[in-house]
């Protein structure tokens, strides 16, 4: 089974190479604003004839040739998967590029053979820890210390500069992988939430963070503080940069716990069932708070880690209906409590067995109950 990966490293580039990733940031935000407007004011353009009309604008403007090509090219498909995205209203019109935002751009691995050697325009070297790409030649990388090489071809790499003056390059690589289908021995369902960010029916609850609210004083004095400043002056600039790195800090911190609960979960169990959650429709008439909370948990990132990580493993994956009420379906004898739709009630004793039922846990149960039916439904079919 063929499946893409990518790989991030922390690039350190020397002076020289700083200019010309910066130029190429450049050219390329060039590019993609310039064939915007040009579509904007023509209409919408094939993306062949746009890449035509590249070699043309080169000659208009030499700079463009001081940079990688295929960045260039790169910018022109990038604007072609922005109007189709607009066009099946997954999306709204695509925008031009600001220099003041995050900074990226991508180029396309190129192979060839000379004198029955293969060369490649893209390479990594974990073991001298060193990446060579295309114009800038070899840059120090950090990352992946468990690794000797990478697996697999590569199609792409995306360098990018955050607004913590950070470099980072994303390796883009195809592997070819045999997935066999597990015979399964465990299953357990899991019920999302946001008290609990995981509640297993094994009865093991996984806390949320709340990462956001631990560093909300320290973004709320800092962007009152920048507010105050003079914009794009050299003290703006630095409490910018201390805003991004808190943001940083937050990024990083939910995605190795989330990461955390994705491996211990999938590595333990066969079978995984989940909820089926429309976490847009979720911030819909809520309150500001609940909505916060909501965003900062990341549930929607978790269910797609497990179900990522089972499908790599070869272990199974199901979700059950949006709408099934599994929190007021009692898992011992089935009878539905309506008056649990209050989620102020955590505990509760059924009024038809009498069993004493934790909510989430309840939940959970019922949720593995329901992924079981699916996996057997879906067995007997094969």
């Amino acid at each position: 089974m063929e499946i893409y990966r990518a790989y991030k490293f922390r690039l350190y580039p020397n002076e020289e190479q700083k200019i010309l990733i910066h130029k190429t940031f450049g050219c390329a935000r060039f590019v993609y604003n310039y064939y915007l407007n040009y579509q904007k004011e023509k209409g919408v353009q094939k993306t062949f004839d746009l890449c035509k009309d590249l070699k043309e604008l080169e000659n208009q403007y030499e700079y463009l040739k001081e940079v990688d090509s295929c960045a260039l090219r790169s910018s022109i498909f990038d604007l072609e998967d922005g109007f189709n995205n607009f066009f099946a209203k997954r999306s709204g019109y695509p925008r031009f590029k600001s220099k003041f935002n995050r900074q990226s751009y991508r180029t396309s691995c190129v192979r060839g053979t000379y004198k029955e050697k293969e060369y490649s325009n893209i390479e990594v070297d974990l073991l001298t820890r060193n990446i060579k790409l295309p114009k800038i030649g070899n840059v120090k990388i950090k990352g992946f210390r468990d690794k000797d090489k990478i697996e697999g071809k590569i199609v792409n790499a995306t360098i990018s500069r955050e607004s913590t003056n950070k470099y980072y390059v994303s390796v883009l690589v195809e592997e070819d992988i045999l997935i066999e289908k597990i015979i399964p021995t465990t299953i357990v369902g899991i019920d999302l939430g946001i008290k609990d960010l995981v509640v297993t029916s094994d009865g093991i609850k996984y806390g949320n963070l709340k990462v956001l609210m631990k560093f909300e004083k320290r973004l709320k004095r800092l962007q009152r503080k920048l507010s105050r400043q003079e914009k794009e002056s050299k003290n703006y600039l630095k409490t910018k940069e201390q805003i991004a790195r808190i943001y940083t800090k937050i990024r990083n911190y939910r995605k190795h716990y989330l990461n955390y609960i994705a491996n211990e979960i999938v590595d333990d169990h066969d079978i995984i069932v989940t909820e089926s959650l429309l976490v847009k429709d979720m911030f819909k008439d809520k309150k500001k708070a609940f909505n916060k909370s909501l965003s900062d948990a990341c549930v929607s990132t978790l269910r797609s880690l497990i179900e990522w990580k089972c499908k790599i493993k070869g272990k199974y994956y199901y979700k059950i209906n949006t709408y099934y009420p599994s929190s007021q379906i009692c898992s011992h004898c089935g009878y539905k409590n309506s008056k649990l739709k209050d989620l102020s009630i955590r505990e509760y004793d059924c009024p038809k067995c009498g069993s004493h039922n934790d909510r989430d846990i309840n939940a959970s149960l019922n949720i593995l109950l329901e992924g079981l039916k699916l996996h057997y439904n879906l067995a007997s079919v094969v």
